[in-house]
């Protein structure tokens, strides 16, 4: 009987495995088409995308190194659903990096050592804009990011809206040692919806539609006649808080204007230096962080001494619901993100790229200029700093009572403060202007001077040192 029951046992388990053999050999053929199909969409992909690590401007970014996208920085990337995508990563500057596209589970190795090269390829099953960038700590906040697009473009929110940077250049000309006398300044508060970033906008507050303010100019005991019109399609009351005036509220006391209205008061600049204004109506931080600041000029009795270039500068913050990372459209104030001091956006002249690309600064090798250098704030303390230069003289707090300091590498300057800082060029290239708080760069925070010329080998070259004759 148990010999029966194991024949019969036996016999089950033999026809059960010719069965699955049997389903094993129906399936396996099917199994090593779609494998090999696979293998062969990864050896031979749709697209393939070349791309660069390298060091531009200060910032780490990818660089294309393929026809469509030869030379374009963090470069858009894009397929159709269903693709198989290779992007392949040059190392360019020596550093660690990677690129990882992790909507779709990609990433390459890691590669160190310029010339080193790596790939990764995936299949695309969704559509949608997903970023790409370098996973190492740091290198995607300091510009290695790019956006990958599948299928149709995403819709681009056009900016829709008026450039609101001052040049730095645009500053009325030295007085010259003249003697004192009344001046008038007529200012205008604009409430506008200006440019912030390459694809976003905000609404500003501004003297005369500018960020910042006209720079004004006068000499020390020059009676300072100053008008403010507040237009009837403003929103806002405004006013002016003048640091160079000497009486309540730097005139602000006398100068809450409503829409629809102009007021007018003078003061007497009685010390010389750089000062700053801005709007001092409720709540005032609100109002400075949304552009409506200057500064003014009051010259000593004999003037200053002449340089071939004067630039005007001021620093703010912006503070914004949106966070700035891809921010589009048009941004909202936040006033919680104010009063915590988290801002968004710390810029130069009102925005980002206003003295990167809209109004770089340029000088001749051994050209001297001289730089007013305020903030706005309303709340960040700056350490004014040129990447590559030492400041020749600065005035600190903008004084020139005191004898100015020499050499200067970094100084501090506090909301509502300014300085003067006078410097030259010995060799050509680009020297960045930045807030030694380098996280600001991050958050839109640099300038260049472009300094134009011949090298000066003597003083700055590539290679070892030549032999002390």
């Amino acid at each position: 009987m148990n010999t029966q029951r194991t024949y019969l046992w036996l016999g089950l388990w033999a026809g059960g495995l010719l069965l699955l053999l049997s389903v094993i050999a129906l399936i396996s053929p099917l199994q090593l088409q779609s494998t090999d199909a696979e293998s062969q969409a990864y050896k031979n992909p749709d697209r393939v995308y070349r791309l660069q690590t390298a060091i531009t401007d200060g910032r780490m970014v990818f660089v294309g190194d393929s026809a469509d996208i030869d030379g374009v920085t963090n470069p858009p990337l894009s397929a159709n659903k269903g693709e198989v995508v290779r992007i392949r990563l040059k190392n360019g500057d020596g550093g660690t990096h990677d690129v990882a596209v992790p909507a779709f589970g990609a990433r390459a190795e890691r590669i160190l050592r310029t010339g080193n090269i790596v790939s990764v390829t995936f299949q695309i099953d969704r559509e949608g804009n997903y970023p790409y960038f370098c996973t190492v700590s740091g290198h995607r906040t300091a510009g290695m990011e790019g956006w990958f697009n599948v299928g149709s473009a995403p819709e681009q929110r056009a900016v829709n809206a008026q450039s609101i940077s001052r040049d730095p250049e645009d500053l009325p000309g030295p007085v010259k040692g003249r003697d004192a006398k009344t001046v008038r300044y007529d200012l205008t508060a604009v409430e506008l919806k200006g440019k912030l970033g390459e694809r976003s906008s905000y609404t500003y507050y501004t003297f005369n539609g500018k960020v910042p303010g006209p720079m004004l100019r006068v000499r020390v005991n020059d009676q300072v006649e100053v008008s403010l019109v507040n237009p009837d399609s403003n929103t806002m009351v405004h006013s002016i808080d003048f640091h160079a005036a000497t009486g309540p509220g730097g005139g602000a006391a006398v100068m809450q204007v409503p829409p629809g209205e102009e007021k007018t008061f003078t003061f007497k600049a009685l010390k010389p230096g750089l000062y700053v204004y801005h709007c001092a109506s409720p709540m005032v931080s609100q109002h400075i962080a949304n552009g409506m600041y200057g500064m003014i000029l009051v010259e000593p009795e004999k003037g200053l001494s002449p340089v071939d270039h004067e630039f005007y500068i001021m620093q703010q913050e912006l503070y914004t619901d949106e966070a700035m990372r891809r921010a589009e459209g048009h941004l909202e104030f936040s006033g919680k993100k104010l009063l915590n001091e988290q801002a968004e956006y710390v810029v130069l002249n009102g925005a980002v790229g206003a003295l990167t690309q809209q109004y770089p600064l340029e000088v001749e090798v051994g050209e001297t200029a001289r730089i007013y250098f305020g903030v706005g704030g309303p709340n960040y303390t700056s350490s004014f700093h040129i990447i590559g230069e030492i400041l020749d003289m600065v005035y600190p707090a903008g004084s020139f009572a005191s004898p100015p300091l020499r050499d200067i590498q970094t100084t501090s300057v506090a909301p509502g403060g300014a300085t003067v800082a006078e410097l030259s060029f010995d060799v050509p290239g680009t020297y960045k202007i930045v807030d030694h708080a380098l996280a600001r760069m991050e958050r839109g925070l640099i300038g260049y001077i472009r300094a134009i010329g011949s090298g000066n080998a003597e003083i700055f070259h590539e290679g070892s040192a030549s032999p002390v004759m």
